[in-house]
């Protein structure tokens, strides 16, 4: 076997193991919350209301015309400026060439706050209902124990750094950025960091499906793990989730630093079994 051989077997070998990974789906930790995550609520519920009632659907042309005029694409973000028409129609993002630019069709958007209104867009109902769940078994306990004026700044923040890893990793881009996962990606790294022994309820997809505890540690790290291995062709802004992944992270060390996460409580079927 030659050296190419040995490369094509390790990719297969590794896309495998990738495929594995997908069949695993977190449903529930057993962290319990001091308070009511309220303002984890209110951003499933306006993430949920906008998707249902202001997004359209429907008509794929007024989809597309929605997400240009109101979410961030990296061209755009960039450049300072919206897109002109040629470049929505090629597809390619053009320098700009004084008066003799085409017109832009939404030539009073706001290019950075697009960035922040992006969080709150999503492709497909199932594009949303992964995020909520995520952002619900991960973001009350951040919440928790940040407080709901430091998880909202958490969660914006490493959001906007989650956007712009994606933007950095493929600056010319005119494809329309959405979804929460950016600023989710960034819950997720900072609850690893204060919760790694958390047990989280997993359900596994192998022929039959198992529910089975699993550490955060391990739950989170092969999710984070896995975006490098993310299809190139999947439409997946997979940068911005190890974007949004290491900001959190980050914001985890500091919250740990400033404030010990409480353990979380032990089951007494958890205590026969030896688990500590």
């Amino acid at each position: 076997m030659d050296a190419a051989d040995a490369n094509v077997n390790r990719c297969a070998y590794m896309r495998r193991i990738c495929a594995s990974i997908r069949r695993v789906l977190p449903l529930h930790d057993d962290n319990p919350t001091r308070r009511p995550p309220w303002l984890t609520i209110l951003l499933i519920a306006v993430n949920v209301y906008v998707y249902f009632f202001v997004q359209p659907h429907g008509s794929s042309r007024e989809e597309l015309a929605f997400l240009y005029e109101h979410a961030a694409v990296p061209c755009e973000v960039l450049s300072g400026e919206p897109l002109d028409l040629l470049e929505i129609r090629t597809g390619s993002c053009a320098e700009r060439s004084g008066i003799f630019a085409p017109p832009t069709p939404f030539p009073d958007k706001n290019v950075w706050l697009s960035v922040v209104v992006s969080m709150f867009l999503h492709g497909s109902l199932l594009h949303l209902g992964g995020n909520m769940l995520y952002l619900w078994i991960f973001g009350n306990n951040v919440e928790d124990h940040m407080g709901p004026m430091g998880f909202i700044l958490a969660y914006l923040a490493t959001g906007v750094a989650a956007a712009f890893a994606h933007f950095a990793f493929d600056p010319a881009s005119v494809v329309p950025v959405v979804g929460a996962s950016g600023a989710i990606a960034g819950v997720m790294g900072a609850y690893m960091v204060l919760w790694p022994g958390a047990r989280i309820l997993t359900a596994t997809f192998f022929f039959f499906i198992h529910m089975i505890w699993l550490p955060a540690w391990l739950v989170l790290g092969a999710w984070f793990v896995l975006q490098f291995f993310t299809a190139p062709d999947s439409g997946i802004a997979w940068m911005a989730h190890v974007g949004g992944f290491v900001a959190g992270v980050l914001v985890g060390v500091v919250a740990r630093a400033a404030k010990q996460p409480r353990v979380p409580s032990r089951h007494p079927w958890e205590e026969e079994l030896g688990w500590s």
